[in-house]
């Protein structure tokens, strides 16, 4: 079982706590950080645009991404989230073992 690092952002505070303590509430995430202040540059719908965003960390397993990826889109408010699963090479056995536990 491996460890994944899912990267999303939210427009607000408030909705990236919320999606976050529910993913955690429902097991399919072990841990979820939420990170002020990231300042976004885009294209969408033919122009440039740029915002303020909070970008969350969501530590899962391999095996759990599809289910978290799923409903991820299911709870985001953006038409297109930003959903990107980064594999880990190497964790730390005692927080794998954590994480292992967690993931329902």
């Amino acid at each position: 079982m491996k460890l994944v690092v899912v990267l999303t952002t939210f427009p607000s505070k408030e909705t990236a706590d919320s999606v976050a303590e529910r993913l955690v509430e429902e097991r399919l995430v072990a841990c979820a950080q939420v990170l002020e202040g990231v300042e976004s540059v885009y294209w969408w719908e033919g122009k440039v645009e740029k915002g303020k965003e909070w970008l969350v960390l969501l530590k899962t397993t391999e095996e759990a991404y599809k289910r978290v990826e799923e409903r991820l889109a299911e709870l985001h408010p953006y038409e297109v989230p930003e959903i990107v699963a980064i594999p880990s090479l190497s964790v730390y056995e005692p927080y794998l073992n954590w994480l292992r536990g967690e993931i329902g």
